[in-house]
């Protein structure tokens, strides 16, 4: 006998269905923890600059059709509209779906780049990982603490085009139960400034105090391997905080250990075998 479907696997209707089940399910436990979200945007930016960074907006991925990059672009710019300027302040979360709201065509986001079962595909709102990647990677640099954080977990999609930061440092996001969000446990008030310049992503993570400390994130036992038939790519992500004042390393952890299927040809790389 086959596997028993789940659910949400008989058809498009029941994911649909297991779907929306989810998404009620988030905004109840969000009302019954009484979560204070952080909502308040200022137009002006905090003094301290913490962390900034870009991306390229449209990538060469595989096979996908440029066409997603293009509505990608839209689909960004539309996004960061909600989160420019927010302010995070002591006790308070970020959570990028609470901020952004459902992708609707209606609301004028197009059809982009998603992952589902593991697999390239598309739908409304798709691309805005690529946000949430752009946020994460700077909240690493700070002392805010990340309190939901998804991965593509266990998947290598695409080959590296002009990457900038360490596989593994990614992040999966699907309204709005699967959401990024960030809790400020600190004295300190922080800010998000993120928008579009046509070509890149750009953002930065801003305070109204110094942090006392600096990060370094970085990737080790980077490799290929050969596992049966399939090709699997290994390393180990580290986050190191260093004292700002005395340059001294505090501390260094370990922040994600990679071992993901790689899902591209794998012609030129170089791989040892199992």
């Amino acid at each position: 006998m086959g596997k028993r479907k789940l659910f949400c696997e008989i058809c498009p209707l029941t994911y649909r269905i297991s779907q929306e089940k989810e998404i009620l399910k988030r905004h109840l436990s969000d009302l019954l923890h009484r979560v204070q979200f952080a909502q308040i945007p200022l137009e002006s930016s905090l003094e301290e600059l913490i962390y900034q960074h870009k991306s390229l907006i449209r990538r060469r991925l595989g096979n996908v059709d440029m066409e997603l990059q293009e509505n990608k672009a839209v689909n960004l710019s539309l996004a960061v509209k909600h989160l420019d300027g927010i302010v995070i302040r002591p006790g308070e979360t970020f959570s990028l779906w609470w901020l952004v709201g459902r992708t609707t065509a209606r609301r004028g986001y197009r059809e982009g780049l998603t992952i589902t079962n593991g697999k390239p595909a598309k739908g409304i709102g798709g691309g805005l990982c690529q946000l949430s990647n752009l946020i994460h990677w700077m909240v690493l640099h700070s002392d805010l603490t990340i309190v939901e954080h998804h991965h593509h977990d266990g998947l290598d999609l695409f080959p590296d085009f002009g990457r900038q930061i360490p596989f593994g440092t990614g992040t999966s996001v699907s309204y709005n139960y699967i959401d990024y969000r960030v809790k400020n446990n600190t004295r300190n008030i922080y800010q998000l400034r993120v928008h579009v310049d046509g070509e890149y992503l750009c953002g930065e993570l801003r305070a109204m105090h110094p942090q006392p400390n600096s990060y370094h994130i970085h990737i080790e036992n980077e490799y290929f391997q050969r596992e049966g038939e399939a090709v699997y790519r290994n390393g180990e992500v580290y986050r190191d905080m260093y004292d700002k004042h005395t340059g001294n390393l505090l501390k260094t952890e370990l922040i994600r250990k990679n071992h993901a299927r790689v899902m591209y040809d794998t012609t030129g790389l170089d791989i040892r075998e199992g």
